[in-house]
């Protein structure tokens, strides 16, 4: 039990484990993450349908989305943008861990007479001769990958793109980086059971990595007869230190909001989007 609770509390190397896949493959968990995605009050897997509505109006006037237009959706989830995208008429592409999500998301088109190319898959492997005008990754998941993966994605979005086309992406700001404790925590079907039907503890550690402004939430999940760990990490940014990983990795941004809504930059917001385009 003490090497349990040592291992529980040990603070790991920034993004050194990735559990992503496991989260959004397991039968269980994917589903209870679908179930959050469509609650349409809740902003956890996703943001309110309100403000989902108020973004897809601002990003079909902004880029002005219609016929002539390709676009992709990294993490598209159940659909819940490239649905409001297919419904101007352009041609859209939706790529996504989770098979629940995509299901979802391919009875939603079909049930429009949408024509939505859904691929589940891990993003990080995308590849494609489609090139789009605009390319997008919304709810902050930029965040959730490590330096070498995020850097890889930026690969894949700028070989992706049209040379005239745009990325658009949001991230958690610094403002949001000071609101997050490090804490222990430990409950009984952790998350009203959201880690398993059957009964369960769950130990939550947060960890802040003050000088590289990380903080990971560190599930270790305890059933009778198995125990199974999910790390959730996340980068948070202040401007800067985004404008320079992009301009790295062949990227102007050229756009600043607060949000996906199109919302005036603020320095004291707790989400910063940006709009860029590729350097050729």
């Amino acid at each position: 039990m003490f090497k349990q609770l040592q291992f529980i509390n040990q603070r790991p190397e920034p993004f050194s484990i990735y559990t992503a896949e496991e989260l959004w493959n397991d039968p269980y968990t994917s589903q209870q993450m679908l179930s959050y995605h469509l609650n349409e009050e809740l902003a956890l897997a996703s943001r309110t349908l309100e403000t989902i509505e108020r973004s897809a109006a601002w990003l079909q006037t902004r880029f002005n989305l219609g016929s002539a237009n390709e676009v992709a959706d990294f993490g598209c989830g159940p659909g819940l943008y490239t649905t409001r995208f297919a419904r101007t008429g352009a041609q859209v592409t939706g790529i996504d861990f989770s098979a629940n999500s995509i299901r979802y998301a391919q009875e939603v088109a079909s049930q429009e007479s949408l024509e939505i190319d859904y691929l589940q898959q891990n993003y990080l492997e995308f590849e494609s001769t489609q090139r789009f005008d605009l390319i997008t990754m919304i709810m902050c998941d930029f965040c959730a990958l490590g330096p070498q993966q995020r850097a890889q994605l930026l690969g894949i979005f700028h070989k992706h793109l049209k040379d005239d086309g745009c990325l658009l992406l949001d991230v958690y700001s610094l403002a949001s980086y000071t609101q997050r404790q490090e804490q222990a925590i430990y409950e009984f079907r952790q998350l009203n059971g959201f880690w398993s039907a059957n009964d369960y503890y769950g130990f939550v550690n947060t960890f802040k990595y003050d000088d590289i402004k990380v903080v990971l939430d560190k599930y270790s999940l305890f059933e009778a007869d198995r125990s199974w760990t999910i790390y959730n990490w996340l980068q948070y940014y202040s401007l800067s230190v985004l404008t320079a990983e992009f301009e790295r990795n062949g990227f102007t941004i050229s756009e600043v909001y607060a949000d996906v809504t199109g919302a005036p930059f603020r320095e004291d917001g707790e989400e910063i989007a940006v709009i860029a385009q590729k350097r050729l």
